[in-house]
């Protein structure tokens, strides 16, 4: 049993980085059986997920989306905000109902809460039927975690609080095959106050530029029109493994395997140098991530953001001037503690002052072991809720006046299904990441057409093919 250490996980060495080969292959146990996977959180969780059917895929289980059919049950999770910790532990209260008529299903919690030394403790006092908690670091052990699950019920907690090292090679089942997602790096070194994904993740590293590139063109050779480089920190990237190499560079090559849409997220303003801003090649598309969390000075040094306000907004014009067409969306986060409303109000002037085509807000939830959890002058649940409704209602103004723009005009879209609104329609998204609902035939689902745009709303815009 490897219990976590949030005091582990916050090291930071000089110790090389391990590039490893998955080789973990039990057999074909998995024969004739089935799994369940509940994943929660960000786009790195949903690639953690991808690598978790491929794993058991490759030992035979089969995916069922009917949880009690399942012989192996998985929630894959995020420990991001409290919420979602909540949706985790009501999840398990439900499983542990229908275990009992069937005590040999396998249930199990992966992701970032494995990571965490308060939910494990949980696990321990609580959960105790479960059968296995497996960390961040050895998603490639899963299949032998489950096997052993099976040859012996009890509880097994497989969890490393370390820097990390990174394992190519991994199966994965994509959940789709048009778009992919690639990890280009992994962790983070930034340690902002409010976030436990330094703890989580381990330290910052950087895949190889050749592994990287051959993933893409394998994506590509197998029709697949767009890739999302992935990473805590996608700015950073090469850092800490080459001298002359970073970002810049790995687009640049990743843009010459020619294939059709390039994205990458999530960027961080703090190593977002101008080189980065990239228009060159076509196939970078015109979208940019860009976080910023708080408008007020006084709140961003207190999360640890190392960029002030104005540093943000001369950056976010860099990219408004030099990148055509470009979109920028953020986070915010609303009631960080000691946040007065003055420093509330700077935020609302920057959402004014940059008029982001989209935002990601939050209602600022202490997470165990950072620094802000401990802070005092923790804000109000109602004052929380009353500046997230006014960020809300700000941020959708300018998103329906960003949309609204693109009325009249034809953008290209990437198909990508069948429509959530109308089953008649198809969905997909534009150069510049906008949602379009679209009056066309499935047969388009999978190819990049023009589309008129003909309706905006704050959240997706609707169009009609043009021949």
């Amino acid at each position: 049993m490897k219990l976590p250490s949030l005091l582990e996980a916050k090291k930071r060495t000089t110790k090389k980085v391990e590039y490893l080969d998955y080789n973990n292959n039990p057999s074909l146990f998995g024969l004739n059986k089935k799994y369940y996977l509940k994943t929660y959180g960000c786009q790195m969780n949903e690639h953690d997920s991808e690598n978790i059917k491929g794993i058991l895929e490759s030992v035979g289980f089969n995916n069922t989306d009917v949880m009690e059919d399942a012989d192996v049950i998985i929630l894959n999770t995020c420990a991001i905000r409290e919420n979602a910790h909540n949706k985790v532990f009501g999840l398990l209260g439900r499983i542990k109902h229908f275990r009992e008529s069937n005590p040999n299903i396998i249930v199990g919690l992966m992701g970032c809460m494995s990571q965490e030394e308060v939910v494990v403790e949980e696990i321990l006092k609580n959960y105790k039927w479960m059968d296995f908690v497996l960390g961040t670091h050895n998603i490639d052990d899963l299949a032998n975690v489950v096997k052993k699950c099976m040859d012996n019920k009890k509880l097994q907690i497989e969890v490393y609080s370390k820097e990390g090292d990174i394992v190519e090679g991994i199966p994965v089942k994509r959940d789709s095959n048009i778009t992919a997602w690639v990890n280009i790096m992994l962790g983070c070194d930034k340690f902002c106050t409010y976030c436990i994904v330094p703890y989580a993740r381990g330290k910052q590293r950087s895949r190889t530029k050749e592994s990287i590139i051959n993933e893409v063109e394998e994506l590509k050779e197998k029709g697949y029109k767009e890739v999302t480089l992935l990473g805590q920190n996608v700015n950073a990237y090469g850092k800490d493994l080459y001298d002359d190499y970073d970002l810049a560079n790995l687009l640049e090559d990743v843009a010459k395997t020619n294939i059709e849409r390039i994205r990458f997220v999530t960027s961080h303003p703090w190593d977002f140098t101008d080189d980065k801003i990239i228009s060159k090649y076509k196939n970078v598309m015109p979208y940019i991530h860009l976080p910023v969390q708080s408008g007020s000075d006084r709140i961003l040094k207190l999360m640890g953001r190392r960029y002030t306000k104005e540093e943000y907004i001369t950056l976010y014009n860099k990219i408004r001037e030099n990148v055509p067409n470009v979109s920028i969306t953020t986070d915010i986060i609303v009631g960080f503690p000691t946040e007065t409303e003055e420093d509330f109000k700077e935020t609302l002037d920057l959402v004014c002052t940059c008029k982001f085509d989209g935002a990601f807000t939050f209602i600022y939830s202490p997470r165990e072991g950072t620094p802000a959890s401990i802070m005092k002058e923790q804000v109000d649940e109602n004052i929380k809720s009353k500046r997230l409704k006014e960020l809300n209602t700000l941020v959708n103004k300018y998103s329906n006046e960003s949309n609204k723009k693109l009325l009249g005009t034809i953008q290209k879209c990437l198909v990508l299904g069948v429509s959530e609104k109308d089953d008649t329609k198809v969905m997909g998204y534009t150069e510049n990441m906008k949602l379009v609902n679209i009056d066309a035939s499935k047969d388009t689902i999978g190819k990049i057409i023009n589309v008129e745009i003909t309706n905006a709303k704050s959240f997706s815009l609707d169009g009609k093919l043009v021949k």
